[in-house]
C-alpha cells in the first residue's frame, strides 16, 4: 500500500498544475452552463477523500496526540477555513483563472501570511507526524511548496473565458 498511498498523496498536484496552467481546457471540459469552480471543488474534495483513505492505510493512531498536535492542527485549520470564508468557492478554486472577477482580499491572514491556505495545510500535516509516516507528510508538503511556486507565476493572458 505504500507506493499506492504515495501516488494518492501527490495526485492533486498534477491536477492543480494542469488547471492553473491550462484553465481554458478545464473550462471547456466542464462544458457550457457548468461553473468550473464548483466542478474543481468537487474533484478536489474527491481527491482529498482518496488521500485521507490512503494515509489512513499507512498510519498508526494513538490517543491522546502529542501536545504539539493541537496548536499546529488548530491554527492550520483556522487558516484554511478563514481563507475559504474570505475568498469563497470561486476565489479558492481558481476563479480568477477562469475569467471570474474575484475581489482583492486584505483581511487576516492575507497581508500577514503568504499563501495562508497552503501554510495552513502544511501545519495541519505536520501536526499529524506522530501518526503518519514522515515520508508521506514530506511528499505532500513538497507538493504544496510546488503549488506555491506554480501559482506565484500567473500570466493574465492565459486566463480562460467562461463559456456563454
Amino acid at each position: 500500500m505504500g507506493f499506492f498511498a504515495a501516488i494518492l498523496v501527490t495526485l492533486q498536484f498534477p491536477y492543480y498544475c494542469w488547471v492553473w496552467k491550462k484553465p481554458q481546457s478545464w473550462v471547456n471540459l466542464c462544458g457550457k452552463g457548468r461553473d468550473p469552480c464548483k466542478v474543481m471543488a468537487f474533484v478536489s474534495h474527491f481527491i482529498k477523500m482518496l488521500q485521507f483513505i490512503a494515509l489512513y492505510s499507512v498510519s498508526s493512531f494513538t490517543w491522546p496526540p502529542p501536545l504539539y498536535f493541537w496548536p499546529l492542527f488548530g491554527f492550520g485549520q483556522f487558516l484554511n477555513f478563514r481563507v475559504y470564508q474570505l475568498l469563497g468557492e470561486s476565489g479558492t478554486y481558481y476563479g480568477v483563472r477562469f475569467g471570474k472577477d474575484i475581489p482583492w482580499v486584505t483581511g487576516f491572514p492575507f497581508g500577514f501570511i503568504r499563501d495562508p491556505q497552503y501554510i495552513g495545510s502544511i501545519l495541519s500535516l505536520l501536526a499529524c507526524v506522530s501518526w503518519v509516516p514522515f515520508q508521506y507528510i514530506l511528499l505532500w508538503t513538497l507538493g504544496y511548496i510546488l503549488m506555491i511556486h506554480v501559482e506565484s507565476k500567473e500570466d493574465p493572458d492565459t486566463r480562460a473565458k467562461l463559456l456563454a
